[in-house]
């Protein structure tokens, strides 16, 4: 997978299409987007131009705070040759009534791609987008306009592909024979800042068992993830010949571990609780739901990812991973971190590349030729 080369006929099929969640796409259209990826990432490193879409504008609608998300939209769309633009969801009319079918096809009589964030009440992310799609595809077939204007997505409540694809290509990178028989521990870590969602944790899960990873999630009581990802891994697994398995335990997931991937989350049950105090608009509910939250949170201290924990896997040198950024002192100590820093600012910048290979391989034709002209 790591040296592969990008596969053209599965590349034509990718052309308009959406990314909303890892799942929704084939194991050979994964694999055939990180080559993208890849080769991508050896031009822009290499100087090359990467234009592939001038005089385009790419919007970014996000509906939570981002840093390192924004960055790469911003980075991936201007690398392109596009014209990046953030739009603050707060500044939508969808707390006024728009529904995001309305406002798809809003931004999609406009834009040439979109990306989206919206991630943080359970079951209202992933369908928001596939509304938003549904506007826009409809606004386009109605108006015989053929441009392709792809959904990416940039978080929501079941899945973070952006991030999870740009760990997947920074695991192959490390380990270059491949994922098979690697241990990995996506575990649920202390963070006294706020309750996290799901999504990475999801995301892993379902993307990295594709690849015949043995992947260990572990969390407290009460820190459960959603049935179908959980499902989805499960099964990927079996497809793959590798494993998946849970445990209450983060010392056991960490045991023999060649990856591990500590990271916060909110409960599961105050989770849910969200989806209501959200609909009916009560801030002062909300607020206490996300108190309850990091005080459940203060019972586990000791999930921390320090120096004891890492010595106990594999050879006491595992990747440390984190989608950043991690609350030091909680999710991981010190010296773990100052380890690890440039690794995770590598593994962060994959992000940028992932994005990249997503517009281009929805956008650009013949974009396997492109890239081999421009090698």
């Amino acid at each position: 997978m790591p040296n592969a080369k990008p596969d053209a006929e599965i590349l034509s099929r990718l052309q308009g299409r959406s990314l909303l969640t890892t799942q929704d796409w084939t194991t050979p259209e994964i694999e055939a987007l990180c080559a993208v990826a890849r080769r991508i990432e050896q031009m822009d490193r290499a100087g090359r131009s990467t234009a592939l879409l001038p005089n385009e504008l790419a919007y970014a609608l996000f509906f939570d705070n981002s840093t390192r998300t924004k960055s790469a939209w911003a980075g991936a769309a201007a690398r392109l040759g596009m014209q990046p633009v953030i739009v603050d969801g707060s500044s939508t009319q969808v707390s006024h009534g728009e529904t995001a079918s309305e406002t798809g096809a809003m931004l999609g009589m406009n834009a040439h791609a979109l990306g989206i964030r919206h991630d943080l009440i359970l079951g209202e992310g992933s369908s928001f987008m596939r509304d938003v799609k549904r506007g826009i595809d409809d606004y386009l077939s109605a108006t015989a306009d053929s441009r392709k204007v792809p959904i990416v997505n940039l978080q929501c409540d079941i899945d973070h592909p952006t991030q999870t694809l740009a760990d997947l290509l920074w695991l192959t990178e490390r380990f270059a024979g491949g994922l098979a028989g690697k241990r990995i521990a996506v575990s649920w870590a202390y963070s006294p800042s706020y309750a996290k969602p799901l999504s990475v944790p999801q995301g892993l899960v379902m993307l990295l068992t594709r690849f015949g990873a043995d992947v260990t999630l572990a969390h407290p009581e009460g820190y459960r993830l959603m049935d179908e990802p959980l499902a989805h891994a499960r099964e990927n697994a079996r497809a793959s010949g590798g494993s998946f398995r849970t445990t209450d335990s983060m010392d056991e997931a960490f045991e023999g571990a060649d990856a591990v991937y500590p990271k916060s989350w909110g409960p599961y049950d105050l989770m849910l609780e969200r989806v209501a105090a959200n609909r009916s608009k009560d801030a002062g509910r909300m607020k206490d739901i996300e108190q309850r939250a990091l005080a459940r949170n203060a019972g586990h201290r000791d999930w921390i990812c320090d120096e004891r924990r890492m010595a106990l896997t594999a050879g006491g040198k595992a990747m440390y991973m984190h989608c950043l950024p991690a609350d030091i002192g909680a999710e991981v100590s010190a010296g773990v971190m100052r380890g690890a820093v440039v690794d995770l600012a590598r593994e962060a910048q994959k992000k940028l590349y992932v994005v990249m290979a997503l517009l281009a391989v929805a956008k650009v034709q013949g974009l396997a030729g492109r890239l081999e002209v421009q090698a």
